[in-house]
């Protein structure tokens, strides 16, 4: 194994460098619109790796609770914990698990036993610890079993704790907004198969009983999920086992369900689901099916939530504008961050900095489409350069008087037709999706060929992999090489003419071919 004091070094990186990566709300100011915004931003671009560095962790922290901070992202694939330093080093199976996870903790505090912890990428691409150390081998091939939904053995369990019950018992607190037994199902189903759900009231508070069909299930779910917030700053999990080890569900209502028995009866008098709740559950369960599993299960739903109308998901945001910095200045383009971020959410303006054009100011409808387009193209590689995304402190993107000419930097799309999401509950917030190199294309002609498309999308500089239409070939998936070629051939090519008032829409699809 690398020695400690190696690995320390290799990746030491100072506090400032830190407090970026974890917290971009934390940078003092993003200024005024002439240029000051650039100001706060003096560090080196962070380089991605499937490894990440964890500071500030607890002296007794277990390799479980740090492989928990991954979990909701992909496969761990290897760790090495520095007890004496109170610093990890986690490996996931891929540098796209990694940068999501550290897009989604830029935005969230990841926390440890209720305290907050330290995420970078590390200077390492992969870990070399020794094949011998059996107690880290077994807790990842634990791991390894929940996360392939097969059944670890029962050595393997007790390696990870003492045993516990399959059944969670979860108390909601600061519940500002409702929150559904559907809801519940769709968060804790990320960590494995949920039997069976009952609601309660009890001492004034919302709680539920969750079971699933494994305890080490109910473990990772209550070490990944104990403390967080459904959504922003409030509907808080507290999540205990429970003493019993099996639930006895009489009826499929809004109250309880079995999911293993659906032909129980609602009840005397009991609706299967309340209507109101079924409006919200059926807008939030369609898109937590959709949002991929990448992104924190929390996030997601606050984010489904919002698009469905329900909640503000960005209440603790100043704005619904962005701060995008570290852009490609010869190449950036109103219309292509318009184009780009249109993808999460309908952009009304974008401003260009005038002193700083590396920086930009991108205005969204509202602040739930701000954080979702956040979460999902901060550390994005666009024009060559990986991009950073926070929120901006200002409320709206000014526009120049009509005096002043400011050489196209800024423009005002509010009245564009091309908006994907100008109608309340529109299908186009289930098809949401991140950056990936797989695009899906729709609205193509019948007469256009699998070799018109494949030139179409080549001629943007990027190599097309592989296609495949859909059955009625109104509809195909492309795959280009990389993410970032797909990036830029959605910018170039959606709502590209195709003669007539035909129009190529394009979008990220979480499908390969």
């Amino acid at each position: 194994m690398d020695s400690l004091s190696d690995v320390a070094v290799g990746v030491k990186r100072g506090s400032e460098e830190l407090s970026i990566y974890n917290s971009p709300c934390s940078l003092s100011s993003d200024g005024a619109s002439n240029g000051s915004d650039s100001k706060k931003l003096r560090v080196d671009d962070p380089t991605p790796s499937r490894v990440l560095h964890i500071r500030k962790l607890p002296s007794d922290v277990t390799d479980t609770e740090v492989i928990a901070l991954g979990l909701p992202f992909g496969k761990v694939t290897n760790i090495l914990t520095l007890k004496g330093k109170n610093q990890a080093f986690l490996e996931m199976s891929s540098e796209e698990s990694a940068v999501t996870m550290m897009n989604y903790y830029s935005t969230v505090s990841p926390l440890v036993r209720h305290s907050p912890v330290f995420i970078q990428f590390s200077n390492h691409k992969e870990l070399k610890t020794d094949s011998t150390n059996q107690r880290t081998q077994a807790v990842l091939q634990a791991v390894s079993a929940v996360q392939s939904s097969s059944s670890p053995t029962t050595e393997l369990s007790e390696l990870l704790s003492a045993p516990c019950s399959p059944v969670l018992r979860i108390i909601i607190e600061n519940m500002f907004y409702p929150v559904t037994l559907d809801v519940l199902q769709q968060i804790f189903s990320k960590f494995g198969t949920v039997m069976k759900i009952i609601t309660f009231t009890k001492n004034n508070q919302f709680q539920a009983l969750l079971q699933f069909s494994e305890p080490i299930q109910a473990q990772q779910a209550k070490l990944t999920l104990d403390g967080q917030n459904i959504y922003n700053s409030c509907c808080t999990l507290r999540i205990d086992f429970s003493k019993l080890v099996n639930l006895n569900v009489k009826y499929n209502n809004d109250k309880s369900r079995d999911y293993t028995r659906p032909e129980l009866p609602a009840g005397d008098g009991q609706p299967s689901l309340d209507p109101m709740a079924a409006a919200f559950t059926k807008d939030s369960s369609s898109l937590l099916g959709k949002i991929p599993g990448a992104l924190n299960p929390l996030n997601a739903a606050a984010a489904a939530a919002a698009a469905a109308g329900r909640i503000a998901l960005g209440q603790t945001c100043s704005s619904a504008v962005l701060l995008v910095s570290n852009l490609n200045d010869e190449m950036v383009t109103p219309q292509s961050l318009f184009t780009l971020f249109g993808v999460y959410g309908d952009v009304q303006r974008v401003k260009i900095l005038y002193n700083k054009k590396d920086s930009a100011l991108v205005q969204l409808c509202d602040g739930s489409q701000a954080q979702l387009a956040m979460s999902h193209l901060n550390g994005l590689k666009m024009n060559g350069k990986v991009i950073r995304v926070t929120m901006s402190k200002h409320q709206s993107v000014a526009l120049p008087r009509d005096s002043l000419d400011d050489h196209g930097l800024t423009k005002d799309f509010t009245n564009s037709p091309l908006h994907r999401f100008k109608k309340p509950g529109s299908k186009n917030f289930q098809n949401i999706f991140p950056p990936s190199a797989t695009l899906h294309i729709s609205n193509i002609p019948q007469d256009m060929t699998e070799e018109d498309l494949r030139l179409l999308f080549s001629n943007t500089g990027g190599t097309v992999k592989a296609f495949k239409f859909f059955q009625d070939h109104k509809m195909a998936l492309i795959q280009m090489s990389t993410v970032e070629e797909a990036t830029q051939a959605l910018i170039e090519l959606h709502n590209y003419s195709l003669g007539g008032s035909q129009y190529l829409r394009v979008s990220f699809s979480k499908s390969t071919i």
